[in-house]
Formats: C-alpha cells, structure tokens, sequence
C-alpha cells in the first residue's frame, strides 16, 4: 500500500509522461563504472526519499546494515543486513531505508562489461542478474560477507585512485566480486545449466531483441526469424533456460511495460495500448485481462482506491 501511494505522488510530482531512465555518472560525467556507499548516497539525498526510476545500467546493492524495502518491478523485497540485490538495465526499482544504512552499490554498463572482454553471456550463466523480479535477494552469512568484502574494498581504493590499468583492474575485481557471489546462490538444475550454457547466445540475443521490439513484434515468429532459427527451437532453448516460453516471455514483457506506463505516466488506456503495439485497443484490453485476471481500466482503479485509502 505504501509503494502504491508513494509511486502515485511521486508520478504527479514529477508531471513527466515516463518513468525517470538515469544514465550512470559520477562527478558530472557520463562514466561506465561507478562505486557508491549507501552512507553517501543517504547523505547526499538528505530527507529526500528515492522516487521510482530505471538505470541504463547494471546495478549491485549490497546492504550491509541496512533495513528497508526494495521494490523492483513492483514487487516488494526486504532490506536486511547482508542482502545482496542484482538490477538488470531496464528494471524499475525504489529503495526505501529506515535510518542510516550502509552498505555498498556497484555500477557498470554493457560498453563497461565489453571493454573488459566480459561476455554478457558470462551473466547470463550466472544466478544472480534474473529478468523476474519477484527473484529473492542473495542472502550470505558472516564469512562470506568478510570475503566479499575485501573485494570490495579492492573495488573502493581502484576506483577512487586513478592508477595504470584502473579500468582492467575494475574488471577484473568486478568478476571476481560476482564469481564469488554466485557460489552462496542457488543453483538450478543440471538440466537447465547444460541447456542455458549450450543455448546462452541465442537466448542473450532473444532477450535482447525483446527489450528493442517488445512493442513491435508480439509473436514468437518474428523473433525467430531475426535470429534464423525456427519458433519451436526458439521456444525450447527459452524453455529449459528460463522455465517459460518465448511467448510466454514476450507477454510478460507486455504485462510489465503496461503496468509502468499505468503507475508513472498521464496516458490514456487507448493511448497505451498504441505505444505497446496494439491497433485496437480492445484487443489490448482482452489481452490484459486474460493474462492478470483484471481489466486494466480495474488495474488502474485500484491504484487510485490505494492512494484514497
């Protein structure tokens, strides 16, 4: 109920027809890699609370003593000590603190991942960076959090000292800092691991291709087209990586986008169902309705009914 009241006022407050996207800088400048402490972000905000926003970054927020709520794509997640969150670019999320937090945030883009010579595959295999936001935290215990935080504070000294090779050096304790993270997750199964590492390509370039034309191309075909393979391989490599096929992919997509643009922005019914791809926006509407149970006119109410509440 407070996420709903606070994305309500923040949307009016900010009277912008979108969700806030930040590009990652630091002092002014567009960088690909940044270190933050959640002790100097809480101190620069002030009483300012964090609004709903996306990165065009990846993001780690690791909190080492904080407590609070993170909310990633509208769903709710607690802070506590020793949570570590993984924000994929693109993904809608609020941090919400109680107190003086600490803990760390690590930033970096995909030039910053290729400049390295870090495949976006290598992300892919890990799991950590998850396109659901309803995936928990990573949670780790007093020894693992001692370990990583020696990485860490190698990440801290590098960047803030502008030494030879600081950018391979980043890099290098990047991957490491995330190796390290991946051995205290939860594994999936042998199964998914040997089909995710057999078809990593394809399904990084369906993802991608989804985040670019998800308003454009609503079926699995035109996917497999633009990667020349055909929809049922397509559906099966999705399949056995993520749980879920291609099309039931590309309508969570839809689903979640309508969703932003019915939180953070002005926009009719009919005027989202245009951006989203949808000639008539009725047809939108039954497509709504048969994938969240709801109208989304009755979505939108209850938005509002939350903020009266």
């Amino acid at each position: 109920m407070l996420y709903v009241k606070a994305l309500k006022k923040n949307s009016m407050n900010n009277a912008q027809p979108g969700i806030p996207s930040i590009d990652l800088m630091h002092e002014e400048q567009k960088v690909n890699f940044a270190f933050r402490t959640m002790e100097g972000i809480h101190a620069r905000m002030g009483h300012l609370k964090d609004v709903p926003h996306r990165h065009n970054y990846y993001t780690i927020l690791w909190a080492s003593k904080a407590c609070g709520q993170h909310f990633i794509d509208y769903e709710e997640h607690l802070i506590r000590p020793n949570y570590i969150f993984f924000v994929n670019p693109g993904q809608v999320h609020q941090v919400i603190t109680f107190g003086e937090p600490e803990g760390y945030v690590i930033m970096f883009t995909r030039e910053f991942l290729h400049q390295n010579m870090i495949s976006e595959d290598f992300l892919t295999n890990l799991a950590l960076f998850s396109d659901s936001a309803e995936t928990p935290p990573l949670k780790i215990d007093d020894v693992a959090a001692k370990k990583l935080r020696g990485i860490v504070s190698n990440i801290e000294y590098t960047f803030n000292n502008k030494e030879p090779f600081r950018n391979e050096q980043l890099g290098a304790f990047l991957k490491l800092f995330l190796i390290e993270c991946n051995k205290y997750a939860p594994l999936p199964d042998t199964n998914n691991t040997q089909t995710l590492q057999a078809g990593g390509m394809i399904l990084r370039a369906f993802k991608k291709l989804v985040e670019e034309k998800f308003n454009i191309w609503h079926k699995v075909g035109s996917y497999a087209d633009a990667l020349n393979i055909s929809p049922d391989y397509l559906n099966n490599v999705v399949k056995s990586a993520i749980g879920k096929t291609a099309k039931e992919f590309i309508q969570e997509r839809l689903v979640l986008e309508a969703k932003r643009m019915g939180v953070h922005t002005h926009l009719s019914n009919k005027e989202i169902a245009f951006e989203l791809g949808f000639d008539d926006p009725s047809h939108f509407s039954k497509f709504y309705k048969s994938k969240q149970g709801v109208s989304f006119s009755d979505f939108r109410k209850s938005l509002e009914k939350s903020l009266v509440a």
